[in-house]
């Protein structure tokens, strides 16, 4: 297969560029969200509960978009694997459009009581549900089109799109947050939320062109199609599916302190503005969208699993110093240590994670077994991170007492988990470096 020609009349170039813009529009919907919980919704629509508890439950519905995240990856893998890659990414995009443009609309508590958070926690199932169908399309989209030396790095800009939406939600917040106090809390706060209607079109438009991958055809013309690809999936490949759980821990802590406690701690208990924290996030961000790629190459030649658990242990060692850092007060020094933790180490193990992910599975259960292992560990690692991150703070006194032992024991576990998910897939070609 030519490298910069695919099947179907796609250049390599387009079929990337194509992954990596839905997979920021999607993502982008469900970072909102957090950043909302983050400054808003304990306000809105928890407003009888302390400012504490208030944060927690805004960060608890945060959580619940993680919990149905498996369930999208068992009924999107399930008929991605059986259907094609192409219709589910269309699928996945419209729902998660349509929730984030609906959370703009809900009415407050104080409009319709306790309906609003009951409706909140409705939608962001919503958007959980679509964005568990996502990653798992879309990543196999760029990967499964790319030849064997170049699947990490084409395979990673799905991957980038998470940093994307991430500055994109920074952005937009930043950017309603210079809005007088008053108007932010009553209608500014709901513009990046509908503005989402407008991505999706632009999404919409871009997947409905893309081509169905090499490898789905080749299964499907075959015949080869599992009647239950999930039960398939967990039958032929136990162990890597277990390990794919563990190896998503440690980077998806990391990503939500980075990108949604780090919002909370600064503007509260280190009294930065939220304006200026917003920023430091989406610069942190935008440069982690072209290292991610970079970290994926570097895999490409000398090996997924020896970039994966150099970044693992870099976040380890970076657990101590972070705190001490950003407690110094200072915006540089928060700066500083926001772009090292999210723009230089989280992609050691992120940029590697999608093509590793392919790497583990036979192409016939491929979208049911990558969705199961990255949702699944997106939930253990990512889903309650915020939760659980303010939760240690409380309990310990101090950010720095509490949280890096958390980080210290999810980073032990994803090095246990890429050594041996890593060993079992010595029988793939030899020029897919492990």
């Amino acid at each position: 297969m030519n490298r910069h020609n695919p099947p179907g009349g796609h250049s390599m170039k387009q079929v990337v560029a194509a992954s990596f813009i839905g997979t920021t529009i999607e993502w982008y919907d469900f970072f909102i969200y957090g950043t909302a919980a983050a400054l808003v919704f304990n306000q809105l629509f928890f407003p009888t509960f302390s400012d504490v508890a208030g944060t927690l439950a805004a960060f608890a519905v945060f959580g619940a978009g993680f919990v149905v995240r498996p369930l999208g990856g068992i009924v999107f893998g399930h008929f991605g694997d059986r259907l094609g890659r192409k219709s589910m990414l269309v699928l996945s995009l419209f729902i998660m459009g349509a929730a984030t443009f609906l959370i703009g609309l809900l009415p407050s508590y104080d409009s319709i009581g306790v309906l609003a958070p009951l409706l909140l926690v409705a939608l962001r199932l919503l958007q959980g549900f679509a964005v568990g169908g996502e990653w798992g399309g879309a990543v196999l989209m760029a990967v499964e089109h790319s030849p064997s030396d170049r699947r990490g790095f084409n395979g990673s800009w799905p991957q980038s799109g998470a940093p994307a939406g991430l500055v994109l939600a920074s952005a937009a917040f930043a950017l309603v947050s210079m809005l007088p106090r008053e108007e932010f809390m009553s209608w500014g706060w709901r513009a990046p939320f509908l503005v989402s209607i407008l991505l999706l079109g632009v999404g919409l438009v871009i997947r409905l062109r893309l081509a169905e991958t090499p490898d789905f055809e080749a299964v499907k013309k075959s015949g080869g199609q599992a009647r239950l690809p999930v039960v398939e999936a967990i039958r032929r490949h136990p162990k890597n599916l277990l390990m794919a759980f563990g190896a998503c821990i440690a980077p998806f802590v990391q990503f939500y302190l980075f990108g949604t406690y780090i919002l909370t701690y600064a503007t509260g208990t280190l009294r930065i503005a939220e304006g200026t924290v917003l920023t430091i996030v989406s610069i942190a961000a935008a440069l982690e969208v072209i290292t991610i790629p970079l970290a994926a190459a570097l895999s490409d030649r000398i090996g997924r699993r020896k970039v994966f658990i150099w970044g693992t242990v870099a976040y380890i060692l970076y657990a101590y110093p972070f705190f001490l850092l950003i407690n110094t007060g200072s915006p540089l020094a928060l700066g500083v240590a926001v772009v090292l933790g999210l723009s230089v180490i989280h992609p050691l193990m992120y940029g590697p994670l999608a093509a590793l992910f392919a790497d583990l599975f036979s192409a016939s259960v491929r979208y049911s077994g990558a969705s199961l292992g990255y949702q699944i560990g997106g939930m253990l690692g990512g889903g309650f991170a915020p939760l659980i991150l303010t939760s240690l703070q409380a309990a310990a006194g101090s950010a720095v007492a509490g949280i890096p032992p958390y980080m210290i024991g999810a980073g032990l576990i994803t090095i246990v988990a890429i050594y041996f998910a890593t060993r079992t897939t010595a029988a793939e070609p030899a020029e897919v470096k492990v």
